[in-house]
């Protein structure tokens, strides 16, 4: 049963629960991060833990340790391991729930949401502690960061481009695709900064990576839990 608005168009109730759930999953997503990551972080204080210098993972390790040039000390680290572990998951709830997209590019979104949702898995199991970084052994946490920021990024792109298709706005749509493109030209700096053992600004330059899409999640989901999804009128 539908009902029609003002405009003439028709609203499609029984999708309401389900596009305000995809919603609630990725506030989720980002709120889960930045509310663990803020925690860990204000945990860490001797010496104060920094948001410019510091590796992201850094708060994953409770050490104390020393890798990468860095001292490794986070009282909380299984709390960020818990962050890094539910953000992907709850990103790939909130896609599995939405509707509206062509199969094809259903089927692609899909795979960059469970890509993420490994990536936070082995972020949290295999803390960045510098282990497996030798040439015996596999860095496990260096391949969870890569498909972690990668597909994140990829996935808000995919989503921006058929905003439309979801009921969402084509501002909301670009403004999704300039967050990806924003954490993609990010990675590739983090990765020449990273290369360069200059160690510049090295945790600003990877938080570029992460919180645009992570912060594209949260704006989404806001406009999914307010916006009715539209169709066109019967004829």
């Amino acid at each position: 049963m539908t009902e029609t608005n003002n405009a003439g168009s028709q609203v499609r109730p029984a999708s309401m629960p389900r596009r305000r759930a995809a919603g609630m999953a990725l506030i989720a997503s980002g709120g889960v991060y930045f509310t663990t990551e803020f925690i860990a972080a204000a945990a860490w204080t001797d010496p104060p833990y920094s948001y410019t210098h510091h590796f992201i993972s850094d708060l994953g390790v409770r050490g104390p340790a020393t890798a990468f040039g860095q001292f490794m000390y986070s009282p909380l680290a299984w709390v960020m391991n818990t962050g890094f572990f539910l953000l992907g998951f709850a990103a790939l709830a909130g896609v599995v729930l939405l509707r509206g997209l062509p199969p094809g590019r259903r089927r692609l979104v899909l795979a960059m949401a469970v890509l993420l949702a490994i990536g936070g898995a082995v972020l949290a199991f295999f803390p960045g502690s510098g282990e497996g970084t030798d040439n015996s052994a596999t860095d496990y946490h260096g391949l969870g960061a890569f498909a972690g920021f990668l597909s994140g990024n990829v996935l808000v792109i995919l989503l921006g481009r058929r905003s439309e298709l979801l009921g969402l706005t084509r501002g909301l749509g670009r403004y999704l695709v300039a967050a990806g493109i924003l954490g993609l030209v990010s990675l590739a700096a983090y990765l020449v900064v990273l290369d360069s053992g200059a160690g510049i600004l090295l945790g600003l330059v990877e938080r570029g990576v992460i919180y645009p899409f992570l912060i594209g999640f949260i704006v989404m989901g806001v406009a999914l839990r307010k916006r009715q999804q539209r169709v066109p009128p019967a004829r």
